[in-house]
């Protein structure tokens, strides 16, 4: 197991301190960053940073960021599905990791969409 542990943190969007929406950023008590570009395979990441190391999802409305010691998700309801979320995503990078000699690693952003003549 690659993710043990992690420390949250909820805050609100310091950009709109009026917005009901919540941020999570979790702490992570291990280093991740060796996981990440086969997180980037397996969940087909949007954007992918080599150095430092970091993948950016889009995932039901919300942006997700995983860092090497850290895991950032925006634009949640509430705590709950922060949670929800931040745990989903620790199996994953554990099992992602488990599977690491059975997946090709991939340090290259999506496509970006063409634009129609």
């Amino acid at each position: 197991m690659l993710l043990r542990s992690y420390r949250k943190e909820v805050i609100r969007p310091e950009c709109r301190p009026e917005a009901e929406s919540l941020h999570i950023i979790a702490h992570l008590d291990q280093d991740i960053g060796e996981v990440i570009p086969y997180l980037n395979a397996v969940l087909g990441g949007f954007q992918f940073i080599k150095d430092p190391v970091s993948v950016s999802f889009k995932l039901h409305g919300k942006l997700i960021a995983i860092h090497a010691r850290k895991i950032c998700v925006n634009a949640l309801r509430d705590e709950a599905e922060g949670d929800k979320i931040v745990e989903w995503l620790k199996q994953e990078v554990n099992d992602t990791w488990e599977r690491r000699a059975e997946i090709k690693p991939s340090f290259e952003n999506a496509p970006k969409p063409k634009v129609i003549e």
